[in-house]
């Protein structure tokens, strides 16, 4: 393996070890969505119409009884609620709540403020190649994993 890729690796392993943190500390101190269930409640209030929980599986990647049992967390903490399908009235779509709103809107304001403390001393050109380049590093890695028919389709 080469050094670069290695250290590449080892970064990485930085980087997520950073990120639960991250998410423990946000979960620590503002309760309002559950550890672990936040990029289930931003991908529902994406798709602002509603969704059905197959979609959501489909988006996120996830196994449909793992997107069940977040869609019910969510449901029970008043964040995402179940309307009836006018096109199939066997199935439900699911909608973000205001108390869902508002919560995300929390959430959002304090990933933000941990964000700008963290790049405080970047310049905005520094801030703009990371995202780029993390952007496409993400976009890259569904493309090596053959996941890339998906990820267009999420999109």
């Amino acid at each position: 393996m080469d050094d670069a890729v290695r250290e590449l690796g080892l970064r990485l392993y930085d980087l997520v070890r950073s990120v639960r943190f991250l998410r423990q500390r946000r979960a620590d101190e503002r309760p309002a969505v559950p550890p672990g269930l936040v990029g289930m409640l931003l991908q529902i209030d994406q798709l602002s119409s509603g969704c059905h929980a197959q979609e959501l599986a489909q988006r996120t990647r996830l196994d449909p009884s793992t997107v069940s049992r977040s869609v019910a967390a969510l449901a029970a903490h008043n964040l995402i609620e179940r309307r009836p399908d006018p096109a199939d009235k066997r199935a439900s779509l699911l909608a973000i709540t205001p108390a869902g709103r508002a919560a995300l809107a929390g959430t959002y304001s304090w990933y933000g403020e941990v964000l700008e403390r963290a790049l405080a001393d970047w310049t905005p050109g520094e801030v703009d190649a990371l995202s780029a380049a993390l952007d496409r590093f993400t976009r890259d890695i569904d493309v090596a994993l053959g996941n890339n028919d998906k990820l267009e389709a999420a999109r």
